[in-house]
């Protein structure tokens, strides 16, 4: 329902970008576009393409690669009292939009510097703001502060690209005092699992380093924990709540960028088979870790529970999950009762109601009479 309580909704859904995991992102938006119920928004897809240029999908596009191929080229102005997408051959007045769905994974996208330019557009957006999506892209930090609020991580040492390029023999000397093979190597600040080694010997730990520097300037090596992966979806703002969690049973040794999105045969179990304990403690570790790293809209954490010791470790938060016909995010809140038209409603709800939040903060002071004119001076 739209302000005046008459039109539609303008939903503008922000899908591609300059990221490593550009096509999860067609895939995931194409899957809300089709979500959203007709009768209340009208979708207007917004493409951006590997290079950063922004599209506005028209009537003649009506898949997502079309738009990044034939959309009209636009600029989303920053003026929070004229926001807008202005077509850059100035071919008319400018398309406005109601709320954004950011459905964008990964750097330029994922990490605030989007969240960033549309607060300044004054616009709605769904998830995460600029700090909650900053701290949930880089894994590194977001361990360091669920280790200060004492949700178990898994084990971890963060290596800077710059420092493994000098300094290549005293960095695996380091890496392998810390842990024994095998262990992951993967950039710290993408998803997806692009670029994401399972390193067996010391051979392929150069190479496996190298391969995450090619995506980001800071790289995270883990240890090897042997367990289930459960994971879970949260929503809300101020008071957020846990699906039921869903366990993925790969068919490869791990669940990698190919057992994700390319080939068949990794299982998904909703609900996952755990203790009633179990899931407690997964669902109160997943709202901590939600308000810990200042979240808001949604989020889907992943865990680790190991096989022997049944120890659980949180793996990391993901402030623009999924939202594939595969994506574990709409699928868990699903089985929990929520199927995906009424999720995507909720979110876009959440939406609306942070704007609205973020508008009651004061950014000017009133100053007493005479002290203007004294500050000019």
């Amino acid at each position: 329902m739209t302000p005046d309580n008459k039109k539609r909704l303008r939903v503008g859904i922000l899908f591609g970008g300059r990221s490593g995991e550009h096509e999860v992102s067609l895939a995931s938006a194409a899957s809300v576009i089709r979500g959203l119920d007709p009768d209340k928004y009208e979708a207007v897809p917004i493409g951006i393409t590997k290079e950063g240029h922004w599209l506005v999908g028209g009537a003649a596009q009506k898949m997502l690669p079309e738009v990044l191929k034939g959309g009209q080229r636009v600029m989303m102005t920053a003026d929070p009292t004229d926001a807008a997408l202005i077509p850059l051959d100035r071919s008319g007045g400018g398309q406005r939009v109601d709320v954004v769905f950011p459905v964008m994974h990964g750097t330029y996208g994922e990490d605030g510097t989007i969240q960033g330019l549309l607060d300044l557009a004054g616009l709605p957006f769904v998830g995460a703001g600029v700090l909650g999506s900053a701290i949930g892209m880089d894994k590194d930090v977001a361990k360091r502060l669920l280790q200060v609020a004492k949700i178990p991580v898994v084990p971890w040492i963060a290596v800077q690209r710059a420092d493994w390029e000098r300094h290549p023999k005293e960095t695996q000397a380091t890496l392998e005092k810390k842990f024994k093979y095998p262990m992951f190597v993967k950039p710290a600040t993408l998803g997806s699992s692009v670029g994401m080694t399972k390193v067996h010997s010391r051979a392929e730990l150069a190479p496996a380093l190298n391969l995450a520097a090619e995506f980001a300037m800071k790289i995270l090596v883990e240890k090897c924990i042997v367990g289930r992966e459960i994971e879970v979806s949260v929503l809300g703002n101020h008071d957020p709540k846990a699906s039921i969690p869903g366990e993925i049973v790969p068919h490869r040794e791990f669940y990698d960028y190919a057992a994700k999105y390319l080939e068949e045969g990794s299982q998904i179990l909703i609900p996952a088979k755990l203790k009633p304990a179990q899931v407690k403690t997964i669902q109160n570790y997943a709202v901590e870790a939600f308000r810990d790293l200042e979240l808001s809209g949604m989020a889907r954490v992943d865990f680790f529970v190991e096989k022997k010791a049944g120890r659980i470790y949180l793996n990391e938060v993901n402030t623009i999950p999924g939202f594939t016909s595969i994506s574990m995010y709409p699928k868990m809140w699903e089985a929990s009762g929520i199927p995906f038209r009424q999720l995507i409603d909720k979110l876009i709800e959440l939406a609306l109601e942070m704007h609205r939040e973020k508008a009651r903060t004061k950014y000017e002071i009133e100053l007493p009479e005479g002290a203007a004119g004294a500050l000019e001076a």
